[in-house]
């Protein structure tokens, strides 16, 4: 009986393999072109006459004294006219001095108290009101978003301008960290992000199809911040909203590899989860707003339907399927065990599926961290041995998604803030 139970759990495993290899074959063309333009490294030409927009930079901040002048000295310190950048901060139910330090680095501050509107999208719409009714005269092309805890490359304005001008009316950026080498935690977030990067954005700027924003560093064109009637996106995970709502009227979201900035990532596991739970949290009620759009924009004539596909694949099925699976996985090892228990199953019917369903998964995710980690071993903030290390850590990271995933479908979750303590300078970097 056990060998009978053992192999059918054997053979649902495998049916989901290779739906998920069917589903996420796309994934290796990515993966060979982000491998070609690595290979090639060209460059492209400087445009000496591109047109110089004016641009207008949003910083939403809940006490972040400790962090938001130092992202402030590099925004005044970019190689871009001065004239020609504005930066504006809400101290977003501020109880510290953030307020009085973004003014004193000279961005133009507007102070927000609101207990019930809680969130990002809620402080930057506050924000573009106060534009509209106070800046407006100022005639902004664009609108930076970032983190209070971010840091710009001196040539970060420069180079999203350049791609701002290509006609992108969205562009997300190369996003790096403060304190990667912290600890195995905040390496697990800045290892994904330089591969979400260089190896989802990157192929999709390449191939001609839509890139996704995550979370900060970002542009929006003036015109559709006026389209929408201000930021209209308030779920958890603001900028999946957005990227899905922009891809499914159509708009094709740009990647500017050039454009560098660094953020922090939480240093405690506690906080770590937290902060995941909310974005898985958030991926659900993107998929449950916007889900079925999506799939109509999979099958319509439009040109922009590979785009709402890979979305597709982005908010739903790698979390609902897998949260599936390990569901029924859960329920084949426990009646496993009791069986075990009764003397009717040896050993190895149990611990043989679940040593190779963590051995299989721990060894895609060590390949994709190992993979990231040599193609961008110069710019990772890290010594050498540390950079190695985490790459064995970062499928462990990456794994402790799963449970997270589950207990997003059931529990509540609220948008809480992260403290942000590492006041680095680009010097330090």
């Amino acid at each position: 009986m056990g060998t009978n139970i053992s192999t059918l759990i054997n053979d649902f495993n495998l049916f989901i393999c290779l739906l998920f290899a069917l589903l996420y074959s796309y994934k290796i063309v990515y993966m060979i072109t982000a491998f070609k333009i690595k290979l090639q490294q060209k460059k492209k030409a400087v445009t000496e006459n591109d047109n110089l927009c004016k641009f207008a930079v949003i910083i939403a901040a809940r006490n972040e004294e400790l962090v938001i002048g130092k992202l402030i000295n590099t925004i005044n310190n970019q190689n871009y006219p001065k004239d020609l950048i504005d930066i504006f901060v809400v101290a977003d139910n501020c109880t510290d001095n953030t307020a009085r330090v973004a003014a004193e680095e000279g961005a133009i501050v507007r102070e927000r108290f609101n207990k019930t509107l809680i969130g990002k999208g809620y402080a930057l719409d506050y924000m573009f009101k106060i534009i509209k009714g106070e800046y407006s005269m100022r005639k902004y092309d664009g609108y930076f978003v970032f983190d209070a805890d971010n840091l710009l490359d001196e040539n970060y304005i420069l180079e999203m301008n350049k791609t701002f001008n290509q006609g992108y009316r969205v562009i997300t950026s190369y996003r790096n960290s403060k304190n990667y080498d912290q600890n195995w935690i905040t390496a697990g977030y800045g290892l994904w992000f330089l591969h979400e990067a260089e190896y989802i954005n990157l192929p999709r700027m390449t191939l001609n199809t839509s890139c996704a924003i995550s979370g900060t560093g970002f542009l929006v064109h003036a015109d559709i911040i006026k389209e929408n009637g201000g930021w209209i996106h308030h779920l958890l995970t603001e900028d999946i909203e957005f990227s899905v709502s922009q891809i499914i009227k159509g708009e094709k979201i740009g990647y500017c590899r050039n454009a560098i900035f660094y953020d922090e990532q939480p240093i405690t596991f506690e906080q770590s989860w937290h902060q995941r739970l909310r974005w898985a949290k958030g991926f659900y009620q993107v998929f449950s707003k916007y889900g079925w759009m999506l799939i109509k924009g999979i099958s319509s004539r439009k040109n922009h339907k590979f785009s709402c596909y890979d979305m597709t694949m982005t908010i739903m099925p790698s979390m609902l399927v897998s949260g599936f699976c390990i569901l029924v996985n859960a329920i084949f090892y426990i009646s496993c065990l009791f069986e075990l228990i009764n003397g009717k199953m040896s050993l190895d019917v149990v611990v043989i599926p679940i040593l190779k369903s963590f051995g299989w998964n721990y060894i895609l995710m060590f390949l994709i961290g190992l993979i990231t980690t040599l193609t961008e071993w110069k710019k990772i903030n890290a010594s050498d041995w540390k950079k190695i290390a985490y790459t064995i850590t970062f499928p462990i990271f990456m794994l402790t998604y799963l449970p997270i995933s589950i207990l997003a479908l059931i529990k509540d979750v609220e948008w809480k803030p992260i403290a942000h303590t590492v006041a680095k300078s680009l010097d330090d970097l």
